[in-house]
C-alpha cells in the first residue's frame, strides 16, 4: 500500500481485507511514532488515553473537540500512519457533530467514531453510562455522512447499549445505525465469544472489536475475531498501562536512592530513542536545505 495515498484512502484498503487490522491506541504524538516505527498498518486515538496524557484527567467526557482532533491530528502527522479517532459524542447534538467532522478532517486523520451515549459521556470500562434514544443517533450518523468532504473518509458509529440496555437492543441500536450509513460499527462490551459471534451475524459492514484491561470483554486473539468477522481490533489503553510500571519504577528508585543510573537500569538507550524520532532523516534534510556555514557554525 502506497504511503502516497491518502490516509483515509489507505484506511478505505486495510478495511476491505479479509484480515483484521490491529490499532494500537494511544494518546499522543510520541506513541503514535512508536507505533508506525514497530510496522503497524494504522493506529487508534483512544479518548480514554488522549484524555490521561495530554490532560492528566480520566476519561469523563472533559476533552473539548478542538484539544482532541489537534492532538489526533498530531498524532497523524507524527506516525504518518491512518488515524482512527475517538471523537466521544461528537460533542453534542448533530450540528456539532458536523462541526466536529469538519474538524477531524481538516486535522488529517482517516476515520472517528461517534457513540450513543449521553453527553458528557463516560469511558466505555466505566458504570453509570446512559444512552440517548436511537433515531437521535441515527441522525448523528446522517450528520457526520452529509458533513465529511472526502467520501473515504470513515465513520463509526459505536453504541455503549450493551451495558445499559442489554444485547438484544444494542443490536438493534447497531443495525439501525448501519442502515443510517455508518461505515465501521462498534458495539461496546460484550460479555462472552458468543455475544460476539452474535454481533458478526448480524452486521454485514467491518465491526471493531475492543479489548479493555478490565477484563470485562473476551481477549480473543487475531485468529479468532478474524473467524467469527471482525475487521479491526484495538486494545483501550493497554500501552499506556504497560508502559507504567517502568516508569513509576524509575520515579521511587530515584526518590529512594537519589541514583539516576541506577534509576535508569534496563532503559531504552539515547540512540534507540532518536531512532524512532528519526532524527538522522531530520538532520539530512537540514543538510539538503542549509547552506553549510550555518550548520557548522551551530557545531562550533
Amino acid at each position: 500500500m502506497s504511503s502516497l495515498q491518502k490516509p483515509t484512502t489507505r484506511f478505505r484498503a486495510l478495511l476491505a481485507r479479509r484480515q483484521i487490522t490491529m490499532i494500537p491506541s494511544v494518546g499522543d504524538a510520541f506513541s503514535a511514532r512508536l507505533i508506525a516505527h514497530e510496522g503497524f498498518e494504522a493506529l487508534m486515538s483512544s479518548g480514554n488515553a488522549a484524555s490521561a496524557m495530554k490532560l492528566g484527567m480520566p476519561d469523563v467526557g472533559v476533552m473539548t473537540l478542538r484539544e482532541n482532533a489537534d492532538n489526533a491530528g498530531q498524532m497523524a502527522a507524527a506516525s504518518g500512519l491512518p488515524v482512527f479517532a475517538d471523537a466521544d459524542t461528537g460533542y453534542g447534538n448533530a450540528l456539532n457533530v458536523r462541526r466536529t467532522i469538519m474538524e477531524f478532517e481538516r486535522a488529517g486523520v482517516a476515520a472517528v467514531m461517534i457513540e450513543d451515549q449521553v453527553s458528557p459521556k463516560r469511558c466505555g470500562m466505566l458504570a453509570g453510562k446512559s444512552v440517548i434514544p436511537s433515531t437521535e443517533m441515527e441522525g448523528k450518523v446522517k450528520a457526520a455522512l452529509d458533513a465529511r468532504s472526502d467520501d473515504d473518509f470513515v465513520i463509526c458509529a459505536r453504541t455503549d447499549a450493551r451495558a445499559v440496555e442489554g444485547l438484544a437492543a444494542a443490536l438493534r441500536r447497531a443495525e439501525a445505525y448501519q442502515k443510517a450509513g455508518a461505515d465501521v460499527i462498534f458495539v461496546e462490551g460484550p460479555k462472552t465469544i458468543e455475544e460476539a459471534r452474535e454481533i458478526a451475524r448480524n452486521i454485514d459492514i467491518p465491526l471493531l472489536y475492543n479489548i479493555t484491561p478490565t477484563g470485562s470483554v473476551p481477549p480473543l486473539d487475531v485468529a479468532t475475531l478474524e473467524s467469527i468477522g471482525f475487521r479491526l481490533l484495538s486494545c483501550s489503553v493497554y500501552m499506556l498501562l504497560a508502559a507504567l510500571p517502568s516508569m513509576q519504577n524509575f520515579l521511587r528508585v530515584l526518590k529512594a536512592t537519589g541514583d539516576v543510573a541506577k534509576a535508569g537500569a534496563g532503559a531504552a538507550s539515547m540512540k534507540e530513542y532518536l531512532e524512532i524520532l528519526r532524527l538522522d532523516d531530520w538532520q539530512s534534510r537540514e543538510a539538503l536545505f542549509t547552506p553549510p556555514a550555518s550548520i557548522d557554525d551551530r557545531k562550533a
